[in-house]
């Protein structure tokens, strides 16, 4: 697979949970998150998506290439991407990051309420964001999309030809829409019309391993992923929407 141009301040890594790190936690094995960093490698400063599970061990691995951690950004506030009790497993996340390093978390407006609930992290670690908003790591813009459906705050980022997805979009399906704070019909909205804008060549990174490939282009994807086969929302409704 070819990876977008970009310049070459971008530090981009995907991180396997299980297997790149937090390989002893059985449970985190199981769930095969992706956490990722973004970062600027003139400046050394790095933003991590979605830290759960042995946090310290991501923040290990950008330190050794050289990196520090200035904030993370939360995809939506589900344990297994920011930290909480999951089905009586406690997974460590953001709360335990910032015992360790004291930084802005970056989470959807909508999302705030969610990630409090969830995770442990007060209101006043949380920096909230619309859609569009920009948030810089160094030299390095990324841009976070609202996409709505799998959770009220859902949100996706693109940077410099790569879009990570979080639970909206994975290689095959999409996020659930039958758990708490999910919307069938805005999960419809945000693939359809959302990420509409979102160009075939730029390169989607999920937030689970829930396909052979860690990763494809977006093309490839609206072609081969069946949540894009209905014409319309009532189509898509019937075929999701429970």
């Amino acid at each position: 697979m070819t990876m977008p141009e970009s310049s070459q301040r971008l530090y981009f890594r995907q991180f396997l949970s299980g297997r790149d790190f937090a390989t002893g936690d059985q449970f985190a094995r199981q769930m095969v998150n992706f956490a990722y960093a973004i970062g600027d490698r003139v400046t050394g400063e790095v933003l991590l998506v979605d830290p759960a599970y042995a946090v310290g061990e991501l923040l290990d691995a950008v330190e050794a290439d050289g990196m520090r951690c200035v904030g993370v950004l939360g995809t939506h506030y589900h344990a297994d991407h920011v930290g909480g009790d999951l089905a009586g497993f406690p997974i460590e996340g953001v709360a335990a990051l910032l015992d360790r390093v004291q930084v802005p978390v970056h989470v959807q407006r909508a999302e705030v309420p969610w990630v409090e609930r969830t995770s442990g992290v007060g209101a006043d670690d949380l920096v909230p964001h619309d859609s569009g908003d920009v948030v810089a790591v160094g030299e390095i813009g990324v841009e976070l999309l609202h996409t709505p459906g799998h959770t009220p705050g859902s949100q996706c980022f693109l940077v410099e030809g790569r879009l990570v997805s979080g639970d909206t979009l994975f290689l095959d399906g999409c996020g659930r829409t039958d758990l708490p704070g999910s919307d069938p019909e805005a999960m419809y909205e945000s693939l359809t019309t959302r990420l509409s804008r979102v160009p075939d060549d730029a390169i989607l990174f999920p937030g689970h391993l829930y396909s052979p490939e860690p990763s494809q282009s977006m093309g490839e994807t609206r072609r081969n992923n069946f949540v894009f086969r209905p014409r319309s929302a009532q189509e898509w409704l019937a075929m999701f929407g429970r």
